[in-house]
């Protein structure tokens, strides 16, 4: 015998519940094969359910769009820091900025290395001390001062970046928060769901179970046949 299978997709459960609104629209009350407190609950929680679904896929979508400039930005603003603090070594080593004014900038433990700018955070963390130690050093007539690229550019890439990151985090955590929101109310949906399926079934139990099915599958109820029985119906199709 056929077996039927609940949903396991959001679009299988909305497929589902859509199917029992569909039915409480079209059919009279009293030939409805599940009762009025569940038609009830159907009708007011689909709208529900259908709008925390796809709040929660706009925010993943807002989440992709911005983790995509987040990983752009984060390659440029790498390559502009990298090469300010390589020309900042440069001058030191031609005698123009005296090796002290690395202490300034944060960079006195990197030597004539540039730090690693590996992560996101790693990239903020040192943006931030070299923008602020350079204009520092400026302020205090450090030197020379370096035009490619020149820390006012720098500056610019990191807070494109940094406000980037920033909405890429709290965008993270209102995912997060949907996620949790839409983990109650598939729980709901699959209660009214295999409430109505019960309900549709016991209604339905006095008739011929081909019949039974058919008329089920118009409430949304999902059938399968197991390997050997789709064998089966395959060959007495062939008779």
């Amino acid at each position: 015998m056929p077996y039927r299978r609940l949903p396991n997709t959001d679009q299988a459960r909305l497929r589902a519940l859509k199917a029992a609104i569909q039915q409480v629209d079209s059919v009279s009350p009293a030939d409805l094969c599940f009762s009025q407190r569940t038609a009830h609950e159907v009708v007011s929680f689909t709208p529900l359910f259908e709008q925390t679904v796809q709040q929660y896929l706009d925010c993943k979508e807002r989440q992709s769009e911005v983790s995509r400039k987040v990983s752009e930005q984060g390659d440029v603003v790498r390559l502009y820091l990298s090469h300010f603090i390589q020309v900042f070594n440069m001058c030191i080593a031609r005698g123009e900025i005296k090796p002290e004014a690395r202490a300034t900038l944060g960079l006195e433990s990197c030597g004539a290395a540039v730090p690693d700018l590996a992560s996101n955070q790693q990239v903020i963390e040192w943006g931030r001390k070299v923008v602020d130690g350079e204009q520092e050093r400026m302020a205090a007539g450090g030197g020379n001062r370096i035009y490619n690229p020149s820390i006012a550019l720098v500056k610019v890439k990191l807070q494109m970046f940094e406000e980037n990151y920033n909405k890429h985090r709290d965008i993270l955590q209102t995912i997060q928060k949907y996620h949790d929101k839409l983990d109650d109310v598939r729980k709901r949906a699959d209660e009214i769901i295999l409430k109505v399926w019960n309900e549709v079934e016991e209604s339905l139990a006095p008739i011929d179970s081909d019949e039974k099915r058919e008329k089920s599958q118009s409430y949304g109820v999902v059938y399968f046949y197991r390997p050997q029985e789709r064998q089966r119906e395959f060959l007495l199709g062939q008779i």
